[in-house]
């Protein structure tokens, strides 16, 4: 039997320490090709201009700019410390023209509608106060035609995997945190529960291992 679920935050992550600490964490993520960069390119959004939901320091956007051409990026985080370390990173890869990062609740997203080609993200679900208001709001500003990913754990992780999970997160300090994350995240079945009468309906739900996606293309209207 799967346990309720346990809200973490709706805050984001904040404070200059924790920030640091979750910076290592994704930088040795990246470094051993566990950040979702391949299966966004992998489920076809590979141009135009795109919206990364809750970017933290960067990485999943940069890398996706880095292995793709003439693509833009905006971030949007709610946490001010992981947007000026998001911005760093920017100008550490070089690519500070392509990327631009905002801080705003993305249950009120600052964009026009249909700005974007694409949105995604990864990690963030379960930190979500009001993700139905937020499945709105990337149906809002994706353009007609525009790629939707969304990626996070899954509350239901078998066993081995939790303490695969566990043993590879460093540095250790962060690995409280990751429990929290895997109590705070969803099933699929909640995830296909939370998305009907939302303008993100016409996604699928798919799961591995690990973790769960959410996926479609916006019907052109």
């Amino acid at each position: 039997m799967v346990k309720p679920r346990v809200v973490e935050t709706d805050h984001g992550i904040q404070g200059s320490f924790t920030v640091a600490v979750y910076d290592q964490m994704q930088r040795a993520f990246r470094d051993r090709g566990w950040i979702e960069t391949g299966d966004i390119i992998k489920h076809s959004i590979t141009q135009g201009y795109a919206l990364e939901v809750g970017p933290g320091p960067g990485y999943l956007g940069l890398e996706w700019l880095k292995r793709t051409t003439g693509t833009r990026l905006k971030g949007l985080d709610i946490s001010p410390d992981m947007i000026a370390l998001a911005e760093k990173n920017a100008r550490d890869y070089g690519l500070a023209d392509r990327a631009e990062y905002v801080c705003s609740n993305a249950a009120t997203m600052p964009f026009d509608d249909a700005t974007f080609d694409a949105v995604f993200t990864n990690g963030s679900l379960h930190e979500w106060a009001a993700p139905r208001q937020i499945f709105n709001e990337i149906g809002r500003v994706l353009k007609p035609g525009g790629r939707v990913f969304i990626s996070d754990l899954r509350r239901d992780i078998i066993l081995p995997m939790r303490w695969f999970l566990w043993l590879g997160t460093t540095p250790k300090e962060i690995r409280p945190d990751l429990i929290t994350s895997l109590n705070a995240s969803y099933t699929a079945d909640e995830l296909r529960e939370l998305i009907k009468g939302t303008q993100l309906a016409f996604c699928t739900v798919s799961s591995n291992l690990i973790g769960l996606t959410l996926f479609g293309n916006k019907p052109n209207q």
